[in-house]
């Protein structure tokens, strides 16, 4: 058995009135829908328009984490895998080749993109089989911190995952250097695989689904404020830019230097807690937009995330650590601008002692405020689900058998979130951002156990597109489900 974080029967409200629908749900790995497309409509560049091409191989590869060597999936030799970086408004035109043992997309997590490069099989194209290609073609208009990973089963939580950073040529910077953290939980290769995992979270037969049955509960009890139990899965190693706290990342930098940080977490099952030993961040972007800059010790980030911080830089050695909220162990890099000794692997900062920032603590900036309007139609996004039989629904059936979200174009949607599990779900929409209450767009929210929080979608982006609670485990258990426009 994987170590489970938790165990227990997570239902309520209304998440009870679908139980009937979650026991007769098929095994995870039949949530599919399973409609056939042709070949993606070719680009061409506008006038002007700057093209960005890329080959992208998807492979087994054997990495070393820092002297743990594991065998996984990767976008070729390394995890995270190549950075793509291109302006807003370019054309990106990347050939993906997959070599793996397996079917796979790409999904272009954050992007509003054109409905036929999204990477979702079934919804958006037909899987890539193993030996073949696909030429993914797409303009991104938004700059911002963004990654790309499959979108297939659970092989997020291999190596398939590296940065996608589109650059505002208008922006006047007012920092010196960047460095992007890619944040990660790791299991591939240490004697199970992701599929090993989910096949044993899925095993589990609901006859202790009322108590703990003396599983790890990663040192936190359910339930504790303000995300109650975030993840199912204790790892055994938690990375930052692929490499494990004993082996760290080293960021050089000067004493003085302003340096903006792009924070990805690419984890399947962990909300990471945030800090740099020794300096206050100052939040200036999340999900790609400005906020109203605020500083902070430290900050929450959920699976999906993302967030731009600027630091200047201290004298010394410091230790950039990603907490797993719940769960043992930790993520850890060196900043380092001079002398002194590298700290302890388990080092404690006591940054992550006091008020930790989450997103509803944002205000957006003016530019990218959403313009206030009346919704023209609100849809409720029911999340409900269990540890045993581990099952995850969203309108109180899984994927493939709940009905899509049918929304028309033009329209300004409220998407009400209503989580009735003790559960924190990261719930991302693909093609588009929306608002939260406060203004602040997002394409990833996270939803807090027993609360609901309604989120506005502008509707202008047609097609078929893809709801679903970003921590993998979860969404392959069924806690997806289509949001079409009627046509």
């Amino acid at each position: 058995m994987p170590e489970l974080s938790r165990r227990g029967l997570l239902l309520g409200g209304l998440a009870i009135a679908a139980t009937g629908a979650l026991g007769a749900c098929t095994s995870p790995s039949s949530n599919r829908v399973t409609s056939t497309f042709g070949p993606p409509t070719r680009l061409s560049a506008a006038p002007g328009q700057s093209v960005v091409e890329r080959t992208l191989v998807a492979k087994p590869a054997t990495l070393d984490l820092g002297g743990t060597a594991v065998e996984t999936w990767a976008f070729g030799d390394t995890a995270p895998g190549p950075l793509i970086r291109a302006n807003a408004g370019d054309l990106l035109r990347i050939r993906f080749e997959n070599q793996l043992p397996a079917d796979t997309t790409v999904h272009w997590h954050g992007i509003a993109l054109r409905n036929e490069a999204d990477g979702v099989p079934g919804l958006t194209q037909n899987p890539i089989t193993s030996g073949d290609s696909f030429l993914y073609e797409f303009t991104a208009p938004d700059p911002g911190t963004y990654f790309y990973h499959p979108h297939v089963g659970v092989q997020l939580d291999r190596g398939l995952y590296a940065p996608l950073i589109i650059d505002d040529p208008r922006e006047t910077g007012g920092y010196d250097s960047e460095w992007v953290l890619v944040l990660d939980d790791w299991v591939d290769g240490t004697g199970r695989t992701p599929d090993d995992v989910l096949a044993e979270l899925s095993a589990a037969d609901g006859e202790d689904s009322g108590g703990m049955g003396g599983m790890d509960m990663g040192g936190k009890s359910m339930g504790d404020p303000p995300f109650g139990d975030a993840g199912d899965v204790a790892y055994p190693h938690y990375l930052i830019n692929g490499r494990v706290p004993t082996a760290p990342d080293v960021l050089r930098g000067k004493p003085g230097e302003r340096v903006r940080l792009r924070i990805i977490n690419a984890g399947s099952d962990t909300l990471f807690t945030v800090a740099l030993g020794g300096h206050r961040l100052t939040i200036t972007h999340t999900d790609g937009y400005a906020v109203q800059p605020r500083e902070t010790d430290a900050l929450y980030i959920g699976m999906g995330e993302r967030y731009d911080a600027i630091v200047t830089l201290e004298d010394g050695v410091f230790p950039l650590v990603a907490a797993p909220y719940g769960k043992k162990g930790q993520a850890m890099a060196l900043v380092r601008t001079g002398a002194g000794s590298a700290p302890a692997p388990t080092v404690h900062l006591t940054e992550l002692d006091g008020a930790i920032l989450e997103a509803n603590d944002l205000q957006p900036a003016e530019s990218t405020r959403l313009p206030s309007r009346k919704p023209d139609a609100t849809e409720m996004v029911h999340l409900s689900g269990q540890m045993a039989p581990y099952r995850w629904a969203i309108n109180g059936a899984a994927y493939g058998k709940n009905d899509p979200i049918l929304i028309d174009q033009g329209d300004r949607v409220r998407l009400q979130l209503m989580n009735m599990t003790q559960m924190t779900h990261p719930m991302h929409v693909h093609g588009h951002t929306f608002a939260l209450p406060n203004g602040l767009r997002k394409d990833t929210v996270l939803v807090k156990p027993m609360s609901s929080l309604s989120v506005d979608l502008q509707a202008d982006n047609p097609g078929s597109w893809m709801t679903h609670c970003h921590n993998i485990y979860h969404g392959e258990a069924g806690m997806m489900i289509a949001l079409n426009y009627r046509t």
